[in-house]
Formats: structure tokens, sequence, C-alpha cells
């Protein structure tokens, strides 16, 4: 006996998301023209966004950040701040597009959340370098003991990155051509 696969609910209607943002820009193009104030998002423009932020969230390479809400809550505030520039004309995926946004946010949250553990840790190793320890009791001193070998780690890793970010920025990146191909000389 075979498994059936498992029907995948849709959770975002491409097609009524699209009709209600074209909707919601003549509102505002409306409003505009009054010299009104922009209109509130339709609530159901709002679940659809969160339910997108939510749905990338649940994605493995996502899912075990411990900032998770806060990740969610950066790729709401960046879709509400671009949905005016969806055009319906380009393309009929508005799910694509408000997935799109959403993942660069999470993005943008995880390199502020490493920048912010990268001072933390480069603070605490200053401190654990000039011998200064918060007098915690034993407990402490095992903790901070254990976790030195990480902290290092990670500090190495975030200046490696840092300083081979600051290097592609400077020069160009020097393209090689293969042998076989024939160049202007020749």
């Amino acid at each position: 006996m075979t498994k059936k696969p498992r029907a995948r609910k849709n959770y975002v209607n491409k097609v009524d998301l699209v009709e209600a943002l074209v909707k919601y820009a003549a509102a505002c193009k409306q409003a505009a023209d009054n010299g009104e104030d922009k209109p509130p998002i339709p609530r159901y423009i709002g679940e659809c966004i969160w339910d997108i932020a939510n749905g990338v969230a649940k994605r493995p390479n996502f899912a075990s950040y411990p900032f998770r809400e806060d990740m969610v809550m950066d790729g709401v505030e960046n879709c509400l701040q671009y949905m005016h520039n969806f055009n319906p004309d380009k393309t009929d995926n508005p799910f694509g597009y408000f997935t799109q946004i959403v993942w660069y946010a999470f993005l943008r949250r995880i390199a502020k959340e490493k920048k912010q553990m990268y001072i933390r840790y480069k603070s605490s190793d200053a401190l654990l370098m000039m011998g200064q320890t918060y007098e915690g009791g034993e407990e402490i001193a095992i903790h901070l003991n254990t976790q030195a070998e990480y902290i290092n780690d990670f500090i190495e890793d975030y200046e490696t990155k840092m300083a081979n970010d600051k290097k592609a920025k400077q020069k160009p990146a020097e393209i090689e051509l293969p042998d076989n191909i024939l160049t202007a000389e020749d």
C-alpha cells in the first residue's frame, strides 16, 4: 500500500490577494487625488502578509533562531513599506513578491543579531583578557570557561567575514579567461 501524498493547503490565495491589492491601490490613488491620507490597509492583505512571513519563518533555515518573532515583524514591516511597489501588470504573483521581501528582511535581521552578538562577545572577551570577571560564584566561572572556545571561534569567523567583505568592496573581481578563448590581441 503506497501512501498518498498529502495535499498542500495554500494559505494565501494569489488571485484574491492580487484583487485586494489592486482595489487598495485604487483607493490610495483616489485618496491622493482628493488630498486625503492613505486609507488603512485591508485586514485581508494584512493577514496574507502575516501568513507569508510566518510561513517563511517555519522554513528549516530560519526556524531555530531565538529571535524569530523579530524576524517575522521585520518581514511584515518591510512588506507594508514596499507594498505600493507591487505591479500587477508585471506579475500576478504577490505571494512570490512578498516572500522575497520577507526573505531579505530575515537575512538583514540575522546579520544585525550576529553583529550584536559579536559586540557582546568581543566586550566579554576583553573583560576576560583583563582578568575582570563577574563575582558570581563557581557556576558562572565554569560557564565562562566552557563558552570561551565558542566565543573565540565566533569572533574569529565574524572578523574574517568582515575582512573578506571589505576586500570584496575595495577591488573589483578579476575575471580569468580560459586558455581556449581568443582575445582582441589574437
